[in-house]
């Protein structure tokens, strides 16, 4: 059975460990690189882990998925949170983890007093990822051509916002 929970500093290892080989696996799907990631120190996972919500979700005490919420801290873009880092385990694809992590963010952005809107960036031609976000209640606003160059080659960005 699969169990979401916020993660913590406790958590900073594993969720490395995790965001690391989702970065090695599917390096068009991020704008971090694995080799940017490896070199940064775990301090600064401890302290993303508490500056974001950031959700787990576990098979038993193994982590399986992440996705992020980072609120704006301005003023003027307070009203918008950005959801990231969104990455399953390729052995529970397809079962719904990806839904449940988003849904969850989703249910903790419209309890945020003043939050209005949650967008997103998804890499075009990863065809799951966008079906769980439409699925979900985004839709599509712009197309960011050569929005990140991997391994030299050019690949675009989605823009997607789901109003609250």
């Amino acid at each position: 059975m699969i169990t979401l929970r916020a993660l913590g500093a406790a958590d900073a290892s594993q969720y490395r460990a995790f965001r690391l080989e989702a970065l090695r696996m599917t390096p068009t799907a991020f704008t971090s690189t694995y080799a940017e990631a490896v070199a940064q120190p775990l301090e600064l996972t401890v302290k993303r882990l508490g500056a974001d919500t950031t959700l787990g979700a576990f098979d038993g005490e193994r982590l399986v998925g992440i996705a992020g919420m980072r609120i704006e801290p301005r003023q003027q873009v307070r009203h918008k949170a950005t959801l990231f880092g969104m990455a399953v385990a390729p052995e529970v694809k397809g079962q719904g983890v990806g839904k449940a992590l988003v849904t969850r963010l989703i249910e903790v952005a419209a309890a945020t007093e003043g939050l209005r809107q949650i967008v997103l960036t998804v890499s075009e031609g990863n065809v799951a990822a966008e079906r769980l976000y439409l699925s979900c209640g985004f839709e599509q606003w712009g197309r960011e051509p050569a929005a990140v160059m991997v391994d030299g080659l050019p690949v675009a960005k989605l823009h997607l916002i789901r109003w609250l």
